[in-house]
């Protein structure tokens, strides 16, 4: 009995050892003489634009084979790259056929495809190298993903629109869907995976809920010094009781400043005035705070940092602030004389309910009511304010985000006031607003994902030829329309490499026109609703705050008509000056 034992045992150590030194065998350092293929190559959309996650395959002969070291398809990365070694019984090379084949969801997938394998020498192991090198395109596919995306997409929109629900509630309900569906349907058939936790995560754009955060910082520690309230006296002191010249200075006050500061930071900094006068002059604020913001995107079209679109344009072209100034402040200058003369007729008749019987006695109370409380704390507030303004003109030289400024000149305001950070948190920062610019955000990139803004982009590409002036009239109503109803920065971020290339293609382009037309676009056609640009949205939230709702049809029943004019004067502004 107990030499069969020590037999059994023997045998096992020998099949364990075989089993060991027959998986040597098949490593590259275990296999000289062998047949190594190193295949690379890119995938990238019909524009050129790299692709990740792309499963790609490599057949030799027809058959499957393994890279060393993995189990599965090859993934490319995040700028669409690929590479990979096989070994190979030695003498299958060059003779044999090689194939690649790439395929990710939404995407057309490419056949097997054969490709030219060239030797290039011997390694340390003895093995002949050869190298194959193979570049490949996919075309977007119209798939359930595709739908799914684009319905949410719309029902969003819709719910927000007829505020069956909280917008913040609408948005993230949307992304919840989206990311069910992708981990349900879409683990049993792909073309049902809209977009991955991930890249859902990917698709939030930080630099905006942080400057927003930032931003709301500054403003709950500027309010405890009695600065604003100090302001709306001025202000109101400046008019002399016209509710008519107020309303116009405080749109041309805003635009003006958006121009220097994001129209975002513009709008946090001016709600809290504008609120204050329109409750001494018992108005409605939504009176004065709609021509502001609809002032304070048009400011903020001017310069390179007056609105996120004008960063990612001008960070992609490599275009410069004076080049924006140069180029579109005078058109911007037009579009805000008539936006105000607009709104002084549109609000005509709340105007006119204003109470102003004393003015000099009303500016005498507003004197001795409206005081700055805290002197030391204003100075604190109003010299970091300036050094975070400095950050936000010359964030192109230091390569720096503009929440990166705006974080910065917050933290260091609360470390020298010793102001709760606590209370600012809870009470100050509207947290509805930052969860449905999240929320917004993996909903868009559903979309993009699954191809429907990139149709958009696509068609503008197709129908404008090689027609400068159809391409100028194009991408800047395209992006004007879409801009009002879909968020304008991840709209304007995929029209980046499409301007680009129509720049390449189309005569006369060279001038930079499409940028601008892009960009007033964009910038401008976010007016036309409530979450076409984020200063709507922080307004409409901040006022709902305050108590002052603000329905999506009543916004847009505001904005749509002086939306429309402006991009009418822009278009007539560059088919004549280029």
């Amino acid at each position: 009995m107990r030499k069969n034992l020590v037999l059994s045992a023997y045998i096992l150590i020998f099949l364990v050892a075989a089993v060991f030194l027959g998986n040597s065998a098949a490593l590259p350092a275990s296999a000289p003489g062998g047949d190594r293929l190193a295949v690379s190559g890119m995938v990238t959309d019909s524009m050129g634009k790299g692709l990740k996650e792309v499963e790609v395959g490599v057949l030799v002969d027809g058959r499957h084979v393994k890279p060393v070291g993995k189990d599965a398809e090859i993934v490319t990365g995040k700028p669409g790259g690929f590479v990979a070694d096989f070994i190979l019984p030695a003498g299958t090379l060059p003779k044999a056929k090689v194939e690649v084949k790439a395929a990710k969801p939404s995407w057309k997938p490419i056949p097997a495809t054969a490709v030219k394998v060239v030797e290039a020498g011997a390694d340390a192991q003895g093995n002949r190298i050869f190298q194959a090198n193979q570049n490949l395109s996919l075309q977007r596919t119209i798939t359930p993903a595709f739908w799914i995306a684009s319905i949410v997409l719309l029902l969003v929109y819709v719910v927000i629109s007829f505020e069956w629900m909280h917008r913040t509630l609408a948005a993230f309900l949307g992304a919840a869907f989206i990311l069910f569906v992708s981990y349900t349907l879409g683990s049993f058939d792909k073309s049902y995976f809209i977009v991955s936790f991930e890249d859902a995560m990917h698709a939030i754009d930080l630099n905006v809920v942080f400057l927003l955060m930032g931003m709301m910082i500054f403003v709950g520690v500027m309010k405890k010094t009695g600065m604003f309230q100090f302001l709306a006296y001025k202000a109101f002191a400046l008019a002399r009781g016209n509710v008519f010249v107020l309303s116009f200075v405080l749109q041309v006050i805003t635009a003006v400043v958006s121009a220097f500061l994001d129209n975002v930071t513009t709008m946090l900094l001016m709600i809290p005035v504008t609120i204050e006068i329109a409750v001494t002059l018992k108005i409605n604020p939504i009176a004065l705070l709609i021509p502001e913001v609809f002032a304070s995107n048009v400011g903020g079209t001017a310069t390179i940092i007056g609105d996120p679109p004008n960063i990612l344009i001008g960070s992609y072209a490599s275009l410069t602030f004076g080049q924006f100034v140069q180029n579109l402040a005078l058109v911007c200058t037009v579009c805000l004389a008539m936006s105000g003369f607009w709104y002084l007729w549109w609000h005509k008749k709340d105007y006119q309910k204003a109470e102003v019987k004393n003015v000099t006695r009303t500016i005498e109370f507003l004197r001795e009511e409206y005081k700055i409380t805290n002197k030391k704390l204003t100075v604190q507030a109003l010299c970091l304010l300036g050094f975070t303004i400095l950050l936000f003109a010359l964030h192109g030289i230091f390569h720096m985000e503009v929440s990166v400024a705006a974080l910065i000149g917050a933290m260091v305001l609360l470390a020298i006031s010793k102001v709760d950070i606590v209370e600012m948190l809870e009470h100050e920062v509207e947290w509805p607003t930052l969860v449905f610019f999240i929320g917004l955000f993996m909903v868009i990139a559903g979309a993009e994902e699954t191809g429907l803004i990139q149709i958009i982009a696509n068609w503008v590409k197709d129908v404008s030829g090689g027609n400068l002036t159809t391409a100028i009239i194009l991408v800047l109503w395209v992006s004007a329309i879409a801009s009002a109803f879909i968020d304008n920065i991840p709209f304007t971020a995929t029209m980046l490499p499409i301007i680009a290339f129509l720049n390449q293609t189309i005569p006369g382009a060279e001038s930079g026109v499409l940028w601008w037309s892009l960009a007033l676009g964009a910038c401008l056609g976010g007016n036309g609703t409530m979450i076409g640009a984020s200063a709507n949205v922080v307004t409409v939230g901040l006022s709902e705050k305050a108590g002052y709702h603000i329905s999506f049809m009543a916004y847009m029943r505001a904005c749509w008509w002086p939306m429309m004019i402006t991009v009418t004067i822009s278009m007539f502004y560059l088919l004549i000056a280029y």
